[in-house]
């Protein structure tokens, strides 16, 4: 810094002063109102110039953009990112530029808004302009500001993905990969920098008043040409990470097998692996036998045991920082995004046959009704003594063993089996909610491309894992809960008074009643489905009560599990796959007193944030994996345009109808222009379109036969054209028709309009 005269300080306020106008004036302390408020003029400026950018430099101020403020100070006004919810449900946000290397720990701000404010209500992952004013006597992890919100800013654009191809004449333009994105022309300058068929970023150059806009190229992403190229879209497309960093990698290969010392050594109990037939990583194993003790007459003692990551990834190293970023492992037809390295997840925490492996390994004990009476938890070093299919496992429970399962089906499989049998009876008292919503899965060619979609079978092989990990992840739960640890809960909230009452209106329909009583539970619902099992209605209920369930998430709060009828719920038991279930495991470690690895001092202050975080990740997995079962089908589907399938209408908006195959389980979709040349209207409570004159209906869950007559295999659209008759809606109806389109249908057989395609 240059030599300082002695005139550049005439007349200067102190430093001291400076910071008591700064804080003062919070938010408005700029060096235009510093200047003016100790009446600094001329040349005395440049001096006022140089003390600021003193203090600036030593730390006593900091710069945000054109205004000044004391470090760890927030403006008054700011622009926060709502990242989650407290306890009570209230809304949390962090300023959206803040520096913590700088300015310290990011203030917390609990959200608040007027009954008569205006304007739409902010959500999680929303912007808002908030007015901030400081807490006091603030103690750890609470919120040190409140903030009223002045408005929900409109999300930030990011750049736009998509395909570059070449017009008649030879114009660049970018092919959407999304159903709502409009096609682009790419600017004639960056033209070259990509070749056809390559998946590009771009951004908007010029908005075009007439015509399409104009895009710059500011990234070649890849030749989609390749057999996983409809997955890197979806990664691209969700911003999902996917290549491990150089340290990371580094950080894995270098991990040494867990040791012995300070384990239990269990290497001798015959823990099995029931997984996929394809499965890479196996990170959960069983063992059940009878309860020995007289006094829990024809009881079980089942054993669960998990690989223990949390021996390899460590709190705040750069293994552990990555997997928080992803959050959980992404997995697609084609591929998987895993949470962790692969020396890591298929080599070290991986339960392979006859191998020593670390885990955690809870014993519980159930009673001969199917109750959990007592469980425990143990850090121990195991040895799998078996890997198995799921359908390895039950055909030889049916009698048919193989050279591995023979020599196990009497003393492994078949207790398994008999300890499922009672801990059904636990679950069957429970009434968890029970849909009938079959999952498809898409088998894939050498290529990549689709080969076949099938409904994979639903063994009780299936169902005993699946039932074995829900009663270990409730005590995890409940051992945690016990020591006051922190924790993040699985949690899924009853439905809300809105949805149940749209359902409500919409059963009523069928002639089914919904209780109106204020605490209604899932065998209530079950009740119903089991009404309309093996009926007509059967698809659609189920899928209504789906559409009337609120989202599970995570939370450090405990909100209950309504659909598996929980008190407290927890995952522990997929800690390659999930860092919601590392947390547990550290916590576990912690509270129990089993080693190194647990939670690090003033970990719950975090919680808050990083169960936001592991949620929305969750929810950026589940779309990222549906738009690629989409983009494959729609390809898969090119070929057969005009062709006729079988189907069910899926979703009813007033723009449409959304239809599902039956064969492939593919989506599409019917605009309301395109059903008839009747008006039709939205009958929301009924999940139909209804024609004003015609009373002709279509429902949710009707079965129709469609057309397909265009598919977009990029973006994963399909249109079709409706060929079937609407059902007759009797009587009139006292709802204003909503929004109309007038069209004509084709019948099945008939030439199509001049015009239309």
């Amino acid at each position: 810094m240059a030599k300082k005269s002695s005139s550049d300080f005439d007349h200067l306020p102190s430093k001291d002063d400076v910071l008591r106008f700064v804080a003062d004036n919070p938010g408005r302390s700029g060096k235009r109102e510093i200047a003016k408020a100790f009446n600094i003029k001329g040349a005395s400026r440049i001096g006022l110039k140089r003390l600021l950018s003193e203090m600036a430099e030593d730390g006593s101020l900091v710069r945000r953009r054109k205004k000044l403020s004391r470090p760890g100070e927030v403006p008054s006004v700011t622009v926060l990112h709502v990242f989650g919810r407290d306890e009570d449900g209230e809304l949390l946000g962090k300023p959206v530029s803040w520096d913590e290397a700088e300015d310290g720990p990011s203030p917390l701000v609990l959200l608040t808004r007027g009954s008569r404010d205006k304007g739409p209500a902010p959500g999680v992952g929303d912007r808002v302009l908030t007015k901030l004013t400081p807490e006091k006597d603030v103690t750890s992890g609470q919120p040190t500001h409140m903030g009223k919100v002045i408005r929900v800013l409109e999300k930030e654009r990011g750049p736009t993905l998509g395909i570059l191809g070449f017009d008649g004449e030879g114009n660049a333009r970018l092919i959407p990969i999304d159903k709502k994105q409009k096609e682009m022309l790419v600017h004639a300058d960056d033209a070259a920098k990509a070749k056809k068929g390559d998946l590009i970023s771009v951004r908007i150059d010029k908005p075009a008043r007439y015509g399409l806009p104009i895009a710059r190229i500011l990234d070649v992403i890849g030749d989609m040409t390749n057999e996983k190229a409809v997955s890197a879209i979806a990664l691209h497309a969700h911003n999902i990470p996917h290549i491990f960093p150089e340290r990371v990698l580094a950080d894995a290969d270098a991990a040494k097998p867990a040791p012995l010392k300070g384990r239990e050594d269990w290497r001798e109990v015959p823990l099995i692996t029931i997984d996929p037939a394809d499965a890479k990583d196996h990170d959960d194993a069983v063992y059940a036998e009878m309860d020995t003790d007289l006094a829990n007459k024809d009881g079980f003692v089942v054993t669960v045991a998990i690989a223990d990551v949390s021996w390899y990834l460590r709190p705040d190293t750069a293994l552990d920082k990555e997997a928080l970023l992803r959050g959980n492992s992404v997995y697609f037809p084609d591929r998987v995004v895993p949470m962790l390295p692969e020396r890591i997840s298929n080599d070290l925490c991986s339960l392979r046959e006859g191998v020593e492996r670390p885990a955690l390994a809870v014993k519980m004990t159930f009673d001969a009704t199917g109750h959990k009476t007592t469980h425990s938890f143990h850090r121990i070093m195991m040895r799998s003594a078996a890997r198995l299919s799921y359908q390895q496992a039950q055909s030889a429970i049916e009698g048919q063993t193989d050279d591995k399962t023979a020599p196990i089906v009497d003393t492994i499989l078949h207790p398994l089996w008999n300890a499922y049998a009672t801990v059904l009876k636990g679950r069957d008292s429970r009434a968890p909610l029970e849909l009938n919503l079959p999952e498809r899965k898409i088998l894939l060619k050498d290529d990549g491309t689709v080969d076949r979609v099938l409904v994979p079978e639903r063994l009780d092989a299936h169902k005993l894992i699946e039932e074995f990990m829900i009663q270990a992840n409730v005590a995890a739960a409940e051992s945690l809960e016990a020591k006051k640890s922190p924790l993040v809960y699985r949690v899924h909230e009853a439905p809300s008074l809105d949805k149940l009452e749209t359902l409500r209106e919409f059963l009523r329909s069928l002639e089914i009643n919904l209780s109106k009583g204020g605490n209604l539970r899932p065998h209530h619902f079950n009740d119903i489905l089991t009404r309309v099992a093996e009926t007509e209605h059967e698809t659609v209920v189920n899928q209504v009560v789906l559409r009337s369930q609120s989202q599970a998430a995570y939370s450090p709060a405990n909100l209950g599990h309504f659909g598996l009828n929980l008190r407290r719920y927890a995952h522990f038991t997929s800690p390659i796959r999930r860092y919601a279930d590392l947390i547990v495991h550290r916590a576990l470690v912690s509270a129990l007193g089993l080693g190194e690895g647990g939670l690090q001092p003033g970990f719950e202050t975090r919680l808050v944030e990083i169960a936001a975080d592991i949620s929305a990740a969750e929810r950026r997995a589940m779309l990222a994996e549906r738009d690629t079962i989409d983009r494959l089908i729609a390809a898969h589907l090119s070929d057969q345009i005009g062709a006729r399938f079988h189907g069910r209408i899926a979703g009813v908006t007033k723009v449409g109808l959304f239809i599902k195959l039956d064969n492939t389980g593919a989506d599409g979709f019917i605009p309301i222009s395109k059903l008839g040349s009747d008006y039709f209207f939205f009958d929301e409570a009924q999940h139909s379109l209804i024609g004003e004159k015609s009373r002709e209906r279509y429902r949710i869950g009707d079965p129709v036969e469609v057309k397909l007559v265009e598919a977009a295999p990029v973006a994963g659209a399909l249109r079709f054209e409706m060929l079937s008759e609407g059902t007759k809606s009797g009587g009139s109806t006292n709802h204003r028709p909503g929004r109309k389109q007038k069209s004509r249908r084709k019948k099945p057989g008939t030439a199509p309009r001049r015009g239309r395609r």
